[in-house]
């Protein structure tokens, strides 16, 4: 009897823990308050700061307002339609000019001309066993300058 009560009480302190961590979300959608944003659920619009992973693989970043200052600001989300997958650097190169494509739109400024770069998270050969398809493309300062606010239609 005390076993399953370890149990339950172990499951119910993870739950509060994973609850107290995440991130703090209003009715739209945006962050209003810090903390963890799964991978697998960044949103257009969010603003994070660095991971300080020592890994290539990310499953979490530290989700901010974007009226604090942040590292960075998520502009897509989309689905890579390869069948299998290619390889690290084509999926990687492939992430890269999609989102490039996708800037100027956000932006407001076209890529070459823009005070911004594009970083992308995009399917490891691991997660894409798992059926993961999904490019984050997001927005940071060339300068290390954090952003303050979003940079949709700001033409930085």
């Amino acid at each position: 009897m005390k076993s399953w009560a370890i149990y339950i009480a172990a499951a119910l302190g993870f739950a509060i823990y994973g609850a107290s961590t995440s991130v703090d979300r209003d009715e739209s959608g945006a962050i209003i308050g810090e903390g963890a944003v799964d991978a697998f659920n960044v949103q257009v619009g969010d603003c994070f700061n660095d991971a300080n992973s020592n890994s290539d693989e990310v499953s979490s970043v530290p989700g901010v307002p974007c009226s604090d200052p942040h590292d960075y600001e998520a502009f897509s989300v989309f689905d890579v339609s390869f069948e299998s997958y290619p390889n690290e650097e084509t999926m990687a190169q492939s992430a890269h000019d999609a989102c490039v494509e996708r800037f100027e739109p956000f932006v407001g400024r076209d890529y070459e001309s823009s005070t911004l770069d594009v970083t992308t998270m995009y399917p490891s050969t691991e997660s894409w066993a798992q059926n993961d398809r999904e490019v984050v493309c997001a927005v940071f300062d060339m300068e290390s300058n954090r952003l303050v606010g979003s940079a949709m239609g700001r033409g930085l």
